[in-house]
């Protein structure tokens, strides 16, 4: 082979070789550039602040990309943040606890702002929680709408065993059990409660009447310690959000929850949002009630300090 065709071939390489380093430097982060979030919501109010921040581009504000997924329940929430598809998710004390016990290494970053109520289908006769005893009341089980069930029950006077449990983890086929008259009641969250109380349901007692308020956001560790800059970024971004739900009323961003946040076309016009309040960290007392409560049921074994659940940087 000559010589000047070996060079020539040397000359080709060279070329091709820094073309796909420069490829590869495209491709790479650039310095500073904040990671992707990825976020799991379920169809409930705590999820709109995060809707809202993805649509008024708060995030691209702050110069995050945040990918939203939404889950029908609990239980395909939880599964994706444990096999690490997610970062966070829109989540309840209860998950916290159960995913440590589990030796999942997740943590509470704050509350959410969410509300469920306790509902009676429109043939349904009861108007208090001692008329529901031994009825059916739909329910997922040992879930945040578990907890509120029992808190209900309680504050009425009717001990747990005195409740017949209906388990139905799926919160639209809850809702459409409940309509069908298939059960005589169901807890639900917001806005599925706001479309049954449209077609008939009537509202037995609500987790605001019991100022409870177990609704957390839940990040694996790994999250965030690997993307604390991101996290606070989408802090800022609720924030932004928060400001606005505020100030705009529901008819001005109804349309955008149903058709990017996958509500259901029946709220419009009814939805009643909670009023939502800036990222903060969960009480103690609040914490404490829900392990005690887990514990009570032999659902787990540690009586799990506050520290133990909760990093609380982000909202300081």
């Amino acid at each position: 082979m000559k010589r000047t065709t070996i060079i020539a071939m040397l000359v080709i390489l060279l070329m091709l070789f820094s073309g796909c380093v420069n490829d590869k430097k495209q491709d790479a982060p650039k310095q500073g550039q904040l990671q992707t979030l990825n976020i799991g919501l379920m169809p409930d109010v705590d999820s709109i602040p995060f809707i809202i921040a993805q649509e008024k581009g708060y995030f691209k504000e702050e110069g995050l990309t945040v990918t939203l997924k939404s889950f029908k329940s609990a239980m395909e929430r939880d599964s994706a943040l444990q096999s690490g598809n997610l970062d966070g998710v829109i989540s309840d004390m209860l998950a916290e606890a159960f995913a440590k016990s589990g030796g999942f290494d997740t943590v509470i970053t704050s509350l959410t702002t969410g509300s469920y109520k306790l509902v009676v289908n429109k043939n349904e006769p009861a108007s208090s929680i001692q008329e529901l005893k031994g009825k059916e009341i739909a329910i997922s089980k040992n879930t945040i709408i578990d907890y509120v069930t029992d808190k209900i029950a309680s504050d009425g006077g009717v001990t747990a065993n005195e409740i017949n449990r209906i388990v139905i983890p799926q919160i639209p086929a809850r809702l459409e059990m409940l309509q069908n008259g298939k059960i005589a009641a169901a807890t639900l969250p917001e806005p599925l409660a706001t479309i049954a109380v449209k077609n008939g349901a009537r509202v037995i007692k609500s987790s605001e009447q019991l100022q409870l308020n177990p609704g957390v956001l839940i990040f694996t560790a790994k999250s965030v310690h690997e993307k604390e800059k991101e996290i606070q970024a989408m802090y800022r971004a609720y924030s932004k959000a928060i400001d606005y739900l505020a100030k705009e009323p529901v008819e001005n961003y109804i349309d955008v929850l149903i058709d990017k946040g996958g509500f259901p076309k029946e709220v419009k016009g009814a939805l009643v949002l909670p009023q939502y309040k800036k990222p903060a960290a969960p009480q103690q007392k609040d914490l404490d009630d829900v392990v005690a409560w887990l514990q009570q049921r032999q659902l787990i074994q540690t009586k799990y300090a506050y520290t133990d659940l909760v990093d609380s940087r982000f909202v300081r």
